[in-house]
Parts: C-alpha cells; structure tokens; sequence
C-alpha cells in the first residue's frame, strides 16, 4: 500500500509505500477509493489536538471496498462499499458507552488521529464502525458525508427543531447541512467572512435565504446558530443573533479561545453547548435519509500525492465545500 504519513507534527506528509495490513479478530481491510480532506485533519498536523500519535496515517472520511475480513465479523462482505468515518473504535463498557453515549467514551480511537486514516491506498477499520453505502452515488461526493456531513447533523439534532438556523462558518459541513435543514422546512442563514461575497453567493446558492459577514447581526432572531468555524470569538457573536431560549452550537473539535462576554447575552434561558464526535446511531440515521434529500457536495479532487496541496488550500480556503483525495 501507499500512504501519505505524517512522521512529525507541523512537517509536509510523506508519500511512503508500507505492507499491505492483515485485519485482525473484528476488523477489516478496505481498500480506499475516496478520503475527505476535514479541517480536523489540519488541526492533526498543526499539532492542535492534544496527545498527538506520530507517526500517523490522517484522514476520517473515507469511502472504500471490502478487501479482506477478520475473524468474527458479521454483516459485511468481500467488494462491499463501507464508509469509515472519525470515531474507530470505543470500548462499549465505560458508562458513557453504557448510556449510549459512545462518543463521550473514556477510551476511544479515532480513524486518522489515534489510528492510521484514509490518506492511503488502504486502512484497516473496526468492523462495527464502518457503514455500508450502498451503490447509489459517487465514491468522490460521498466522502465528505463521513465527518462533515455526520458532525453536521448531531449538531442539527442537538441544536433542536427551531425554523431559523444560522450557521457560521460555511465549508464543507455547513453546505451539507444547509440542504437539509432546507429539505426539513427551515430557514437558513448564513454568516461567513466579512466581504466574502463569493462565500455569500455559494451559501445563497445551497438553500441559505440570507448571507453576510459574521461580524453582523440576522435580519431577525434566530431560534439556533451552529459554528462550525474555529473562532472562538464567534461565539458571543451568536448569542447576540440567537432569540430568547435559543440556543449556540459549537460544532468543532477544536476552537480558539472563547472571550469573555457581559452575562445579558447569556440571559434569558438562552444555551451554549458543544458537540463531540459522533455515535454510530447518528451514522445508521443520517447516511439513510441522505440519499433521500438529495444532497450534493461542493468537492475539489486531489491526487493522494496532493495531500499537502489540498490541506493547503483547506488552510488558505481556495475552495468551496470539500477536498477528496483520489488513489
């Protein structure tokens, strides 16, 4: 197999070719056709998430084939099409495992950050957490549905059934969620950049009524705002956009400070809560209603060589919606 590792936190990753991986008891091997390019994974380079694994394979939204499977495994076969998504593995007996809430788990492995990723040729994934997809739909376009489009709709759920949704921040997450809080009834804004007009006339195009800088206020009360932009600064921003009871989503895994703010912004039952990783529940639910709202994702293709280019230009925001590697 062939891979793009990363042997030094803040360094390019290097094209390395290694062993082709046997799957162990309850894994399985799949050979990667698609791996999306997530802001997450720059914050994995950048050395921006805590306890770093060097050296280590990125990559968490991965879309491949069957290859070869462990002893133990159930329910999958040879040639069939899976997506890997961030969570890997979790320990199912911790109590937040218990309650079923796996993505709290006190021992958790993630795809591409604690475990080698799908920036390669091939990635070995616990069996129990990897999705089939079906043959509806390209590799390519679905690849961004395995992080951006799955942390998008916990941060939908937990955000509540509200009609006036902003969203801060509008990549490769808010443009997938953008069309199905439109296919469910709601409105959406849109706060990006200030003077980006090429953001706001992407946003407009993807469902959002309205667009502008994140610098301003909503032409009126929101019921919720969802960042997914990694400034924390945004965040005393929303609460001022957000209605009384209304409630801020902090969608990211990582976030520059949150400054301090005056309590009369907080007041008044309105909620600031965070979302962590995703449980398999919220996979099974999203990837079954995705091919029914239609959802089509913004993607740039790289070459697997081109990892540094894409996370580049991820980091520089040349594209609109999402970049995927091709092998």
């Amino acid at each position: 197999m062939h891979a793009m590792v990363l042997t030094k936190i803040g360094a390019p990753l290097e094209w390395t070719e290694l062993e082709d991986p046997a799957p162990a008891a309850g894994e399985i091997r799949v050979a990667v056709a698609a791996g999306g390019v997530c802001r997450t994974d720059l914050h994995v380079v950048d050395g921006e998430l805590p306890n770093p694994h060097v050296p280590i394979i990125p990559g968490h939204e991965v879309v491949g084939r069957v290859a070869a499977i462990g002893a133990g495994v159930e329910g999958l076969q040879i040639g069939e099409r899976v997506g890997v998504p961030c969570l890997g593995h979790t320990c199912a007996v911790c109590p937040y495992c218990v309650m079923q809430w796996e993505n709290l788990c006190g021992h958790p492995v993630f795809t591409g950050f604690t475990r080698d990723g799908g920036f390669a040729t091939s990635v070995i994934a616990d069996a129990r957490f990897a999705f089939p997809l079906g043959e509806v739909g390209d590799d390519v376009a679905l690849a961004p549905l395995l992080c951006a489009g799955l942390i998008g709709w916990r941060s939908l759920v937990i955000a509540g059934p509200g009609e006036k949704l902003g969203l801060y921040g509008f990549g490769a997450a808010a443009h997938i969620l953008a069309q199905v809080a439109a296919w469910q009834g709601r409105s959406v804004i849109a706060f990006t950049r200030p003077g980006d007009l090429k953001a706001w006339a992407f946003a407009r195009g993807l469902a959002a009524v309205w667009a502008g800088g994140s610098d301003g206020m909503a032409p009126e009360p929101l019921d919720a705002a969802i960042i997914f932009a990694t400034a924390g600064g945004l965040v005393p921003q929303a609460l001022r956009v957000v209605r009384k009871g209304g409630r801020v989503v902090c969608a990211g895994i990582h976030m520059s400070d949150i400054p301090g703010f005056p309590y009369d912004i907080l007041w008044e039952e309105r909620e600031l809560l965070s979302v962590a990783n995703l449980t398999r529940q919220d996979g099974l639910d999203f990837l079954a209603l995705a091919p029914k709202i239609g959802i089509v994702t913004s993607t740039t293709p790289y070459k697997l060589r081109q990892a540094n280019e894409a996370l580049a230009d991820l980091r520089a925001g040349r594209f609109e919606g999402a970049a995927v590697l091709v092998p």
